[in-house]
């Protein structure tokens, strides 16, 4: 692994961090689903501020493309934890019979799947330098 990917991860975690304790607050106001967007948004902010400042320092293209980019990369990965979030909790883990945390287990994995295509979506889409 390459000390670009390292503080990605670091920056994603501090992110992911954000996204899923927010959501546990979060959902004692909303239904899960919302929660989880809202969470997203939240630990999004947080990504593109840490990628932006500490990963991908060398960019040739202006904020605007930047938020677009990463805004595009975000919504492609929000829609992947969902999915995953949503099919572990109201899915697979009811068949499985697990009963402990459904929701926060099933939303730890919906956090960490979209980890490898975001880094090269943002590597080479939203943070992009020549």
């Amino acid at each position: 692994m390459n000390r670009q990917f390292v503080l990605f991860l670091f920056a994603g975690g501090v992110a992911a961090c954000v996204n899923f304790f927010s959501r546990m607050l979060l959902s004692l106001w909303l239904v899960y689903g919302a929660a989880i967007v809202v969470a997203y948004v939240l630990g999004m902010i947080t990504a593109f501020a840490l990628n932006r400042a500490l990963v991908f320092r060398r960019v040739s293209h202006s904020m605007r493309h930047q938020v677009f980019w990463f805004t595009v990369v975000n919504l492609a990965a929000v829609l992947q934890t969902l999915a995953i979030s949503l099919l572990l909790a109201e899915w697979l883990f009811p068949r499985m019979g697990l009963t402990w945390h459904p929701e926060t287990v099933a939303h730890a994995f919906g956090v960490a799947v979209p980890v490898v295509t975001s880094f090269i979506g943002h590597k080479y889409l939203s943070f992009k330098s020549h």
